[in-house]
């Protein structure tokens, strides 16, 4: 309790009463920078500072005028969900010369603005920078030249500069993911779904350019996540005699009985002799070598269109809200920092060390979330002879427990390649667990997974069953195959599963193998790690509900439910998520949708605050606030259902709003995986799989495997910053087992976020906040 006095405390005290800031976007659109606008303003004027409006990027801070207006809550309702910039970004000359500069600081001097949060690229943060290192001189000229006094000049004596990437090129160093890249895969990760399918048609092979300047990000990602036969990236120029082999692996694949081809090129692709490599050099290429029937798609600025993805909406308001606290804390010996994404958790790091870093290291891999796609796509990349692989003699089986959950078959396909790679020989497990003691069990090998990363739900068959009372049968069909060692996929019955095998350990030897669990459910309520595979499908499917009504299929979104209410008189929708008695989905997924209300079990609520909650929104809708969304979980409360809270609004609102209602179900568990889960799955499973080859290779003793100590019976997850594989028995205490949750969820930190956005006075923990930490350099290895 005293943490949480101090921690609030501590946001007390961080008053934005009489300050100023400047919000602008500047360079290249991405989409979710709207999503910031709206976390700035909102935070901003929460503390109690005035926040302003720069259209125009740079070019509206030189001219002035209109240019800069105050922004009020009104005006950035609706804004969450529209892609590009809302208030626009434009190159501008002139903010270069000195004298452009000159003019921009006299205009944020007529308003007092002395803090500015840029969202950009590397170019917009370094003008920002030179800006702040210029201040105070521009100030004695401001003085000079008499266009203001010199208390003016006294009163506005430093300016402090936040910056947040706002990329789809994902090309700043010092941050995993920025403003905008997840959005561009959705886009890439569409199109090349559609291609599939008239390429498979047809027999085709499919050559697309994506964007990404010099950063070959886009590509090797989207690559992974559509698994490409092949890719083309800046920062791995191909050895001479390329085309041989690029040509030998296509020609491979087909002889395989693969029907299509999809080959990948960054804009920026060279060859190693810094010659470029365009999509029409590789067509002829192709066509001439194999004579196959060859198209080229170049994707171009659809990139960059579109909604944004729930990742970049959460992402965005998480950056804003950091970026005012940032702007709050600044002083005169502060410097200007950016704020970025490390792991799971929003970091400060200095902006011109980053900055410098990209100008050094513009055509090298630079950040630690490249490196991990490389090193994962190398691994997945190319299937060598059965001759040339190593020969393990262990066996390796793979099974899915629980409900599906998108990404599944992603982190299947990696560990059935990744394995075969290995040495190992891999075997399927159909139907999870009572698919397991009925022997329904086969060896799986290389093309027999093609074509899965895109495939929701659970190829393999999925079930709820336990192992607790089948441990004789799962035993013995243990001995019958020879499994060596065991990888569980799926959620809170994967990680049970796991607990009960080790735990029968002592009863059963044939326990003693290493085993791995890698947490796949929409709930996102395994322990011991941040995020679960199948969890960011879900929350896109939040933002994108797809709902039946009579015998029509009405297509809607909670984005188009704003766009529906704003055309009509004021309108409420309720709408009920999944998630058991975790409430991820529902607090998560209305900080994406720009939720007014969530209800979880992990926050108890009672009538007073039903009728809070109503009396709050009645007044927003009274302004010039069209709709309102209210989002309960599932099992928040067993009195307080949907439908009660439906009823409540619908009488409660009368005069002033009317209610719709509509409940997600099981479409959360559908459709194809995101690019994030098809990644995430993709990686976690190929670490898995080497970290069963150590394991195996340590407990192997006198021509047998025999692991009982309890790392070698772990669970794979994020926490935080890093990945970890941490003992399933320890993980107990970690845990609720009566309400499936793990005891300390780090995300309910985010649940005040989208109360303060949604206009409520609350607490917020900014004791993680605070802190500027030096770039990590990440030196690139040598290609293989």
């Amino acid at each position: 309790m005293a943490k949480q006095q101090d921690t609030k405390k501590l946001f007390e005290n961080l008053s934005g009463a009489g300050k100023s800031i400047g919000v602008l976007t500047s360079g290249g659109d991405a989409q979710g920078m709207n999503a910031a606008v709206r976390a700035v303003v909102r935070m901003g004027i929460y503390v109690g500072a005035k926040v302003y409006f720069i259209h125009e990027g740079y070019q509206g801070m030189v001219d002035g005028g209109d240019n800069i207006e105050e922004a009020s809550w009104e005006s950035v309702s609706s804004m969450l969900q529209v892609g590009g910039t809302v208030i626009g970004s434009a190159r501008c000359k002139e903010f270069r010369s000195h004298e452009g500069r000159l003019k921009a600081a006299h205009q944020l001097i007529l308003r007092g603005i002395t803090n500015l949060c840029v969202i950009g690229g590397d170019g917009s943060l370094t003008g920002a920078n030179l800006f702040r290192e210029e201040w105070s001189g521009l100030l004695e000229e401001l003085v000079q030249q008499g266009l203001i006094d010199e208390e003016a000049a006294q009163n506005n004596s430093e300016l402090h500069i936040v910056g947040m990437v706002g990329s789809i090129d994902n090309d700043f160093c010092g941050t995993d993911m920025t403003i905008g890249t997840d959005s561009a895969l959705h886009r890439i990760i569409e199109v090349v779904d559609a291609i599939m399918t008239t390429a498979q048609s047809h027999q085709r092979t499919f050559v697309l350019e994506v964007m990404g300047r010099h950063c070959g990000y886009l590509a090797l990602v989207s690559a992974l996540a559509c698994g490409a036969d092949w890719v083309l990236i800046p920062e791995m120029p191909p050895e001479d005699g390329w085309e041989e082999h690029m040509c030998q692996k296509l020609s491979e694949n087909r002889a395989d009985k693969k029907r299509l081809n999809i080959i990948i090129v960054a804009e920026g692709a060279i060859d190693c002799h810094n010659k470029p490599i365009t999509t029409n050099h590789i067509k002829e290429l192709v066509v001439s070598c194999l004579g196959f029937d060859t198209r080229v798609t170049i994707l171009g600025h659809v990139q960059r269109g579109g909604t944004p993805s729930a990742f970049d909406r959460i992402l965005a308001s998480r950056m804003g809200v950091e970026a005012v606290l940032a702007l709050l804390e600044a002083s005169d010996s502060t410097p200007a920092c950016v704020v970025s994404l490390c792991g799971n958790q929003a970091v400060r790091l200095p902006l011109m060390e980053c900055v410098q870093m990209v100008s050094a290291y513009v055509s090298l891999i630079f950040c630690r979330s490249f490196e991990n796609n490389l090193n994962t796509y190398k691994l997945l990349s190319y299937h060598k002879a059965d001759s040339e692989l190593p020969n393990s003699s262990f066996k390796v089986a793979v099974l899915n427990v629980g409900a599906p959950a998108a990404g599944m078959n992603a982190a299947v396909r990696s560990a059935v390649r990744v394995g075969i790679k290995e040495g190992h020989k891999m075997f399927a497990v159909n139907d999870g667990i009572e698919g397991f003691y009925k022997g329904q069990i086969k060896e799986i090998k290389w093309g027999d997974v093609a074509g899965w990363t895109g495939q929701g739900g659970s190829i393999l068959g999925t079930k709820r069953t336990l192992p607790a009372k089948h441990l004789d049968k799962i035993a013995e069909q243990i001995r019958i195959h020879n499994i060596n060692a065991l990888l569980v996929i799926g959620g809170f019955e994967a990680f049970e599963c796991l607990l009960q095998l080790y735990e029968a350990r002592t009863s059963h030897e044939d326990f003693c193998i290493p085993m791995c669990v890698l947490p796949a459910t929409i709930s996102n309520n395994v322990p011991g790690t941040d995020l679960s595979i199948g969890a960011d499908t879900s929350l896109n499917a939040i933002v994108e509900v797809r709902m039946h009504k009579s015998s029509v299929c009405v297509c809607q979104t909670c984005d188009r439910i704003k766009q529906s209410a704003s055309g009509t008189k004021r309108r409420v929708f309720i709408i009920e998520t999944m998630g058991g008695y975790c409430g991820y989905l529902a607090s998560v997924g209305g900080l994406a949708a720009g939720a007014d209300t969530v209800y979880i079990y992990e926050e108890p609520f009672g009538i007073r605050d039903l009728q809070s909650n109503v009396e709050h929104l009645t007044e927003k809708m009274k302004t010039g606030i069209q709709r309102g969304l209210v989002l309960r979980n599932e099992n928040s409360n067993e009195n307080f259902t949907t439908d009660f809270i439906y009823q409540l609004y619908s009488e409660e609102g009368k005069g002033v709003f009317d209610c719709r209602k509509n409940v997600l179900g099981h479409m959360q568990q559908g459709g194809a995986p995101s690019p994030f889960d098809r990644n995430f799955g993709t990686k976690i499973a190929a670490k898995a799989i080497q970290w069963i080859s150590r394991k195996l290779k340590e407990s192997y003793k006198d021509g047998k495997v025999f692991a009982n100590t309890e790392d070698t019976a772990c669970l794979l997850g994020m926490r935080r910053r890093t990945m970890a594989f941490q003992p399933v028995v320890q993980l107990k205490d970690e845990t609720d087992f009566a309400h499936r949750i793990p005891k300390e969820q780090w995300w309910l930190k985010l649940h005040p976020l989208m109360k303060i956005l949604a206009k409520y006075k609350t607490s917020y923990d900014v004791s993680d906040s605070g802190q500027l930490e030096p770039v990590t350099r990440v030196r690139p290895k040598k290609a293989d």
